[in-house]
């Protein structure tokens, strides 16, 4: 089954672009990527799927040296399959097997450009590093990641519930009803993640368990994964890092936690490699004085989050050596329960703030803290809206105090700010304060 992913429309507005690029698709692994351009290949005449891992020779074509035009046409025997411009998609499947395919991109732009190609693999990212150059300027990369709680809703078939929830505003909440109804759902989205083995899961069956099953297969091939990333540094470096990035979600990263009295160093890289894979996310401190925010990091001070939530959950129960999800006390438990299990609420307010960004770029996080003496202000977002600075605070229940969030606005002079929390859409009249449901933090992305 297709679940319609919000990749698609990017995907099919690179079809129709008359100057368009060779494209790259870039993420971590299992998130859609194949899936995604397969469904693409539906809207052309012929669709060639070229593999490296499962077709070795097809390395030898791109090798040769020949015309890009000439390689193009070999494939298109190789797979009995005509190489028709306008009416083909060629997709080159596991490209970081072959680095003089990574290379022949730009060709494909320069002496090809009629031709639709689209490339994607696994841990691309760490070819790409590799390379010296591989077509700056002429090729195009597109950035995917788990289903949203957006593709969630929609994948279950709750477009109405989406729709209202896309034009609520903080003057027009949403009726106590449907809020009560998409912050279960958020609970359930907590739970099953955004990995599409997961979610198709979900919708076929509605058990967890079996959500969790497909995650820890999918959490196991990452950990297979580790002696793949670099010649340069031991698996178990990177799994004892893995771990403790799991260990301290929501909290400034410590090096000296992780297992091992490994050289700061040495995690350093582990940490690169990890964000490189896209298994992690780095976000960043900001002094945040003014735009844009990535002037102003301090690469001492990070935060890192994981990929997924319902990843994570199976992570935290694999360590424990228990079935958290099978049990009672967390199936039964409500939303605010659950999200303070294992800092979720950080993390999935961060997840979500990446992808309803725009695919085209690979979206940065920061957040902001008091490095003054024995101060303890922390904001956990902060984000860049129509050229001025918004701090984003994300609090697990329906309540709390956002002492840290006024005293940001103080310091810096500003009159907006926004809560996120499983309340419903409201204004703080009197501290220019917003509270959008994490549920509905797309609707920061509306254009």
């Amino acid at each position: 089954m297709y679940i319609k992913r919000h990749i698609d429309n990017s995907l099919l507005d690179w079809k129709n672009t008359s100057d368009r690029k060779p494209l790259l698709l870039r993420g971590a692994r299992q998130v859609g990527k194949t899936t995604a351009i397969k469904h693409l290949g539906e809207q052309f005449e012929y669709f060639i799927e070229a593999n490296f891992e499962k077709q070795k020779d097809l390395k030898s074509l791109f090798e040769l040296g020949l015309p890009i035009k000439e390689v193009a046409n070999r494939i298109g025997i190789i797979y009995d399959t005509p190489v028709v411009p306008g009416k083909t998609l060629l997709f080159l499947d596991e490209i970081q097997v072959c680095p003089e395919a990574i290379h022949s991109l730009w060709l494909f732009k320069e002496d090809y450009p009629e031709l639709h190609v689209v490339a994607a693999g696994s841990l691309l990212e760490f070819a790409l590093k590799g390379l010296h150059s591989y077509g700056v300027g002429r090729i195009r990369s597109l950035f995917m990641y788990p289903f949203s709680f957006d593709e969630f809703l929609e994948a279950q078939g709750k477009v109405s519930w989406l729709e209202k929830k896309r034009d609520a505003t903080c003057e027009k909440p949403l009726f106590d009803e449907l809020h009560n109804q998409l912050v279960e759902q958020f609970r359930s989205y907590l739970m099953v993640g955004g990995m599409p083995a997961s979610v198709v899961a979900w919708i076929k069956h509605g058990d967890y368990v079996l959500c969790q099953e497909e995650l820890s297969d999918i959490a196991q091939s990452y950990f297979d994964d580790f002696s793949k990333y670099s010649t340069k540094i031991a698996p178990r470096i990177l799994r004892l890092t893995f771990q403790s990035v799991i260990q301290q979600i929501g909290k400034k990263f410590v090096y000296s936690h992780v297992e091992g009295n490994y050289r700061t160093e040495q995690i350093k890289e582990a940490l690169d490699l990890l964000c490189d894979a896209g298994l992690v996310y780095r976000v960043q401190y900001t002094a945040a004085n003014g735009l844009p925010l990535g002037a102003e990091i301090n690469m001492k001070f990070n935060k890192y989050i994981v990929l997924d939530t319902g990843l994570l959950l199976t992570l935290l129960n694999n360590s424990a050596g228990s079935n958290i999800l099978a049990s009672a006390d967390v199936v039964s438990a409500t939303a605010a329960d659950l999200v303070n299990k294992g800092s979720l609420t950080e993390m999935v307010a961060g997840c979500e703030l990446i992808k309803y960004a725009r695919p085209n770029i690979k979206q940065e996080l920061y957040y902001w803290e008091n490095l003054s003496k024995n101060a303890s202000s922390e904001v956990d977002y902060i984000l860049s809206r129509d050229m001025k600075i918004v701090p984003l605070e994300v609090k697990a229940g329906t309540s709390g105090k956002m002492k840290s969030l006024r005293h940001f606005m103080e310091k810096k002079q500003l009159s907006y700010a926004i809560r996120s929390s499983l309340e419903n859409f409201a204004r703080l009249e009197n501290n220019g304060i917003d509270i959008i449901p994490l549920y509905a933090l797309s609707n920061l992305f509306r254009n």
